[in-house]
């Protein structure tokens, strides 16, 4: 019942956050997304539509506003490839063979395309952005959270079910996404009570990884911290805290953990292990059915319906969000989604050589967790086709939003004129407010 209780309050906050402003009613869309309700206290909330509830005062709110601020900065190739990905699928669910699967894709991707957008353009100062971060981190940690206290309790809930509709190697691309933020908002904050919270739930979330068992979320992690290690911080006080993460992760990885990631190493008589080994053939099958058509694929969401095709049954996923990708929406397709992250990483990583040495200490963590956070999701999408997993788009926002208001605040980008007839209540904060929020820079317009 409490769940249920917390769910509804979440929601008339959302709607009633949204009046205020529309990035208000989106971050309660991303805990929503991150949480999933039905799934977390699915004993009491059945078919809730409470996202869509949000959501649609959070467009109505955004649309009233006049859709928010385009001045992207070096943001705008990044949200632009985003939206080329949509509409050139939506061009493909024109022609598709089974237009029900077309046109489903086609919705999912609208569900995660249209809260990034309100995201883009009305996200105004770094409190913003770390207020998403701390959505992301708090609410997949409490997700964690009950993941392990379900194994601790004698059964492996996420092993064997996964969560949110999804098994435990779909279910763990998020947790691996949602380590990157929690570990470089750790090191950004100096408050200790925040410090304490966000350590409890990079714990919750890294041992969830761990009893996954998802052997490509393992391996995202290695990299991850890999990454970690050379983007940190040049200080003995990140290094510090990057050793004591990685002997915890090493203490709590247990033989089975260890057996069952080496396993994707092993050959026996020279025959890979039999699920790596069918992957390599499912991907196979896939450049097959591409090179048919390399331009249009087979359309959004059709390869489970050609799977039979190459002997497997009938609904096979490819296990690769990339090579699935591809073989659907064809090379233009998975040049602009994967080009949407890889752009993101790239832009983020630039900014890190290029920021002022005046500039909040925000804008190089929030560059370091995008850059960290996304090549770890995309090592481990490799392995799993997910593509309307919510949390990798909203890190990507993280990144690119940074860069949006670096651009504007210390590149001198002007607020378009229509902007300032649409701005909302916080336009009005007077500069004597500016001054409680040291670092957080924001255009006040007067």
């Amino acid at each position: 019942m409490k769940g249920l209780i917390f769910t509804w309050l979440l929601t008339l906050l959302g709607v009633s956050s949204s009046i205020i402003s529309p990035y208000y009613g989106f971050l309660v869309y991303v805990a929503l997304a991150v949480l999933r309700p039905d799934s977390l206290w699915s004993s009491h909330i059945q078919g809730g539509r409470f996202s869509m509830i949000v959501a649609a005062a959070m467009l109505v709110s955004w649309c009233v506003r006049g859709f928010g601020n385009w001045k992207l900065g070096d943001n705008r190739r990044v949200v632009f490839l985003f939206i080329g990905f949509w509409v050139w699928s939506f061009f493909l669910a024109l022609q598709a063979e089974s237009q029900p699967h077309a046109w489903y894709f086609v919705e999912q991707m609208a569900k995660i395309l249209l809260p990034y957008l309100v995201g883009a353009t009305t996200v105004r100062s770094i409190s913003d952005l770390k207020l998403l971060a701390w959505v992301i981190v708090v609410c997949e940690g409490y997700v964690a959270f009950e993941l392990n206290m379900w194994y601790f309790s004698g059964y492996n809930y996420l092993w064997h079910i996964g969560f949110g509709g999804v098994d435990n190697n779909s279910a763990a691309i998020g947790l691996v996404t949602s380590l990157g933020v929690a570990f470089f908002l750790f090191l950004n904050e100096t408050v200790r009570w925040k410090q304490i919270v966000i350590a409890l739930c990079a714990a919750f979330i890294g041992h969830a990884i761990l009893f996954s068992f998802s052997r490509g979320a393992m391996l995202a992690t290695v990299i991850f911290a890999v990454i970690s290690f050379f983007i940190i911080k040049k200080t003995t006080v990140h290094y510090t805290i990057f050793g004591v993460g990685l002997v915890m992760a090493l203490i709590l990885a247990g033989p089975e953990v260890r057996d069952r990631f080496f396993e994707t190493f092993e050959k026996k008589d020279g025959v890979r292990e039999a699920s790596a080994q069918s992957r390599l053939d499912l991907w196979k099958n896939c450049y097959t059915l591409l090179m048919r058509d390399p331009i249009l694929g087979c359309g959004p969401d059709h390869w489970p319906l050609h799977a039979h095709e190459f002997g497997w049954p009938k609904g096979k996923e490819a296990h690769s969000l990339w090579v699935q990708t591809a073989t659907e929406t064809g090379i233009p397709g998975i040049m602009m989604f994967m080009g949407f992250y890889v752009t993101c990483i790239w832009r983020c990583w630039r900014m890190l050589f290029r920021l002022r040495d005046d500039a909040p200490s925000w804008f190089g963590d929030s560059c370091r967790m995008t850059v960290a956070a996304l090549v770890g999701f995309m090592v481990s999408a490799m392995f799993v086709s997910l593509e309307a997993l919510e949390i990798p788009y909203y890190v990507a926002l993280l990144g690119g939003a940074g860069l949006t208001i670096y651009s504007r605040e210390y590149q001198n980008l002007p607020l378009a004129e229509e902007t300032v007839a649409s701005a909302d209540w916080r336009d009005q904060i007077g500069t004597e407010t500016v001054g409680e929020f040291q670092d957080c820079p924001v255009a006040i317009m007067n």
